[in-house]
């Protein structure tokens, strides 16, 4: 009987199971034919030969679908692996893999459910020996649905927190400009003036977010550019401390330190402010103190000999929680209540290693949070 309907290939017998050599022939044959072990794939595979009996089921093959080996090895392909769809429906008697279609190839990708209701990512490929002859071989994979979850989880938080930060500026944008627009005559200079200043400054909330949006999906698709340039740390830190004193901060708040002479760098000057800009202000904002830069020569991560420079930005407020410390790179994450996305560490994390760098965090010597991030040289091949 082969898998999901009759079939004019012979019966199974036991004879049949002792000449492929048990449990274990099938899953050694595998590997043997094809140069690989199939325990050391990461997703599950279960292979059933031509008569639809099982002769492959991998260590997480047995883990995903918590029914041991032996109890597979040899069985139909639809008992050892009893999938239903979300209706409930049998999917091996719908889809029919042995007397279907002569053409079909294989299933896409989908939810199924094992017993007990939980949810298996299922894909299938139907071998032939010629395009239209019989089945000699159903390869099926299985992956757990677990990182896909956390992937769309990922996403809705992410589209909720965009939605929630997106409505404050604009209801504040599209009331001031409707109230001008409506009574434009009834207002002194200085009160036009205010709304527009307001205005102007909930549009530019709005374009950073949007900016925020674009570095996450450059990050998370691997197509963030970098446009290398020879950049001065020392003095695009000086940059933005002139730019926070400018703002109100007092100068004696920061202490920058430069140990030298500083390795030549080859980075993306924008991205690099971005950086420094991001931990710069959540230092201002979050810690306390004085906030000391320190800057000096390192060895660049993942080798032996290059250097690079390393950048350290430390506060004396209260610190980041040991237990909060694994997340402070993750998306949403927040040190304090007052506000943010949440999501700018993780587009400096992002940043960073794109340059080939690191970023950690810990425990000042003041008892603040302390950022310390790497970038190689990164010279260009053509200077070498």
């Amino acid at each position: 009987m082969a898998v999901g309907m009759s079939s004019p290939r012979p019966a199974h017998t036991a004879a049949d199971d002792g000449d492929r050599g048990g449990s274990d022939a099938g899953p050694d044959a595998i590997g043997a034919g094809a140069g690989i072990d199939p325990d050391d794939l990461p997703d599950g595979l279960v292979v059933a030969d031509e008569r639809g009996r099982v002769i492959c089921f991998n260590a997480a093959a047995a883990r995903i679908t918590a029914t041991p080996r032996a109890d597979a090895i040899g069985r139909p392909l639809d008992v050892a692996l009893p999938l239903e769809d979300l209706k409930g429906k049998r999917w091996w008697a719908l889809t029919d893999p042995y007397g279907g279609l002569a053409t079909r190839g294989g299933q896409p990708e989908r939810n199924l459910l094992l017993p007990g209701g939980r949810e298996v990512l299922v894909s299938a490929r139907y071998v032939r020996e010629h395009p239209t002859g019989p089945v000699r071989r159903v390869v099926v994979s299985l992956r757990g649905t677990e990182a896909r979850r956390r992937t769309e989880r990922s996403h809705a938080e992410l589209i909720a927190t965009v939605a929630h930060e997106l409505r404050s500026p604009l209801t504040s944008v599209k009331g001031f400009t409707a109230t001008l627009l409506a009574k434009w005559e009834r207002f002194t200079d200085d009160q036009k003036r205010l709304m527009l200043e307001t205005v102007d400054a909930d549009a530019g909330r709005v374009t950073r977010l949007i900016a925020e949006l674009l570095d996450i999906s450059r990050i998370d698709s691997g197509r963030l550019e970098l446009r290398r340039q020879p950049v001065d740390v020392s003095a695009a830190v000086a940059r933005h401390i002139q730019a926070l004193i400018t703002g109100g901060q007092a100068p004696e708040r920061f202490l920058v330190r430069t140990r030298g002479p500083l390795p030549d760098l080859w980075a993306d000057p924008d991205k690099v402010d971005q950086v420094l800009g991001n931990l710069l202000e959540n230092a201002v904002r979050h810690g306390e103190g004085t906030v000391t830069i320190d800057i000096a020569p390192a060895p660049a991560p993942g080798t032996d000999d290059e250097m690079g420079t390393a950048v350290t930005v430390s506060d004396e407020g209260p610190g980041i929680p040991e237990e909060s410390m694994s997340r402070v790179f993750t998306r949403f994450w927040r040190g304090s209540k007052r506000g943010g996305t949440g999501l700018g560490l993780y587009i400096v994390k992002g940043i960073v290693e794109a340059h080939g760098g690191a970023i950690t965090v810990g425990r000042g010597p003041g008892g603040g949070a302390e950022f310390r991030f790497i970038l190689p040289v990164s010279t260009p091949a053509y200077l070498k």
